[in-house]
């Protein structure tokens, strides 16, 4: 009788090439740029991708529960699931890539590195993301992902029966307020100053019981043990300083489109997101952008997958008519 191990599966790793010229350069490594990688080389294209690290903010997100099939995945998960489709193709990743320069030259862009190296592509395909802002207080960081959040709409429903705090006074923050509400016990909105959502929202926000309120209140810190517990407040209008429980806090503040590459290349919105048509291409003919840079109405990983899946269709598409 034989004794057979099973060894797991491993797909070799392709080094990006510096001396080519790649067909489909990708920068940016979340959802959207994985899955352009995915439908880019599934088209024959010779395609690389360029990353700070591999997953973007994908990474941040503690649980997933809202992408078709994947229902609970980790952010960490749902990117090797990622990851290992892209690499099962043979598509070369070079992660830890600091793009310092986005430049055409003769038809051909160029990418420079904070290291000096250069890639090439006859097309490049963007997917930086965004930025959450931040409240920038203590705990802030030593919270995240533990009981502080950034989407509400991604993570409320884990957060069903539980109290809730929500930072923001703006469209985003009333509508995630209301959102929340729906799922969570109670939840209680902090806002450094007076709403600046629209009166039909606010209006809304306030006919829901399980919803508190509190204006010119600027949240000090986040407190709490091995998780967020709640927040140290001062209210402005009396100077007193307080503690406001809570089981999680979402912070709603808006977030930074991280076009600073191209803010002189492409044409922005009054937002700083890269302005694309209905194939994702900017005003840069051979430069597309997907993702949450990009100029949609909606922020969800499975919307910014798509919109890599259309902006590599449409670099395809593009390199068959030079």
């Amino acid at each position: 009788m034989f004794n057979f191990t099973i060894q797991p599966a491993f797909t070799e790793r392709v080094n990006v090439d510096e001396s080519k010229v790649y067909e489909i350069l990708i920068i940016g490594g979340g959802p959207s740029g994985l899955n352009a990688a995915l439908y880019a080389s599934r088209k024959g294209r010779d395609v690389a991708i360029l990353a700070k690290r591999v997953g973007g903010q994908l990474l941040n997100t503690s649980s997933v529960e809202n992408y078709l099939g994947k229902d609970g995945s980790s952010g960490e998960e749902l990117t090797e699931a990622f990851r290992s489709h892209v690499e099962s193709l043979k598509v070369p990743i070079l992660e830890d890539a600091e793009i310092r320069k986005l430049e055409k030259t003769d038809g051909i862009f160029h990418v420079l590195l904070g290291d000096g190296r250069r890639f090439k592509g006859k097309t490049v395909i963007l997917n930086l993301g965004t930025t959450n802002r931040k409240l920038n207080i203590p705990g802030e960081d030593t919270f995240a992902s533990k009981g502080i959040a950034y989407c509400a709409i991604c993570d409320a429903p884990l957060y069903k029966g539980k109290d809730v705090l929500l930072a923001g006074g703006g469209n985003s923050a009333v509508e995630a307020a209301i959102d929340v509400a729906k799922v969570a016990k109670t939840v209680t909105v902090i806002h450094r100053s007076e709403f600046r959502a629209d009166k039909i929202l606010v209006d809304k926000l306030y006919e829901m019981k399980n919803i508190t309120v509190h204006l010119q209140t600027q949240i000090l810190e986040a407190v709490g043990d091995q998780r967020l517990t709640g927040v140290r407040v001062l209210d402005k209008r009396t100077m007193e300083e307080r503690i406001i429980h809570g089981d999680g806090l979402f912070i709603e503040i808006g977030n930074d489109p991280n076009t600073s590459l191209v803010k002189d290349l492409v044409d922005l919105n009054a937002s700083g997101e890269v302005i694309v048509d209905n194939k994702a291409r900017t005003s840069l003919e051979g430069l597309y952008a997907a993702g949450d840079m990009a100029e949609t109405p909606y922020k969800q990983i499975i919307i910014a997958a798509a919109s890599g899946a259309i902006a590599a269709l449409a670099a395809n598409e593009y390199l068959n008519t030079i």
